[in-house]
């Protein structure tokens, strides 16, 4: 009779306890590229990018552009001038080399856009990570999920109202809760695309 006492205590115990475990620990809802794009000065970052796509990128294009054709015009004038085999693979090497950059240009220029826009970010991301970072240390989150990733419904909190608190900085409209925080899913705000975090 006390083994069977002791049985029945040791599983309510259990189950008290899992209660509690499953009542402290919370799940909750951010994503660090959409803080960042939150954060005051990032406008800034886009428009810098802008600059930098005009200025830089689109005279690097132009350049490979000219030297291209001023290659591939030589090469065609040197074989019909049956220049040397070794002068004419000079050449060639020097204009597939321009001519290989030019075919992708698309993925070389998004790159380098990225590149240049983690750069002037970078500082936000390392604002933004380490507010989060104090957020998670002083909540108890099961997990952290991104905007969309759950049923509406899911009883989740709003991690970039706490994150904002952090940093002292406005969070706009469409990241606050529309009421209580545990039922609401902020709306993700309408971006272009997303930079990646910095590499660390």
């Amino acid at each position: 009779m006390k083994k069977v006492l002791f049985v029945v205590l040791a599983i309510a115990g259990s189950f008290f306890a899992t209660n509690n475990v499953e009542a402290q620990q919370k799940i909750g809802v951010f994503d660090i590229d959409i803080m960042v794009q939150a954060m005051p000065g990032y406008r800034a970052v886009d428009s810098l990018v802008a600059i930098y796509e005009q200025d830089s990128l689109r005279g690097e294009y132009e350049f490979n552009m000219r030297e291209y054709t001023r290659l591939d015009s030589t090469y065609k004038a040197d074989s019909a001038a049956k220049k040397p085999p070794s002068v004419l693979s000079y050449i060639q090497t020097d204009r597939n080399k321009f001519g290989y950059k030019l075919v992708y240009w698309q993925q070389y220029s998004q790159q380098m856009s990225e590149g240049k826009r983690q750069e002037l970010a970078g500082p936000m991301y390392e604002r933004v990570v380490n507010a989060y970072s104090k957020v998670l240390q002083t909540n108890n989150y099961l997990v952290v999920l991104k905007p969309n990733s759950y049923e509406m419904g899911s009883k989740v909190e709003n991690v970039f109202e706490k994150v904002a608190k952090e940093l002292k900085v406005p969070l706009p409209e469409q990241l606050r809760s529309q009421g209580p925080v545990e039922d609401q899913q902020p709306a993700k705000p309408a971006t272009g695309t997303r930079p990646p975090a910095p590499k660390k």
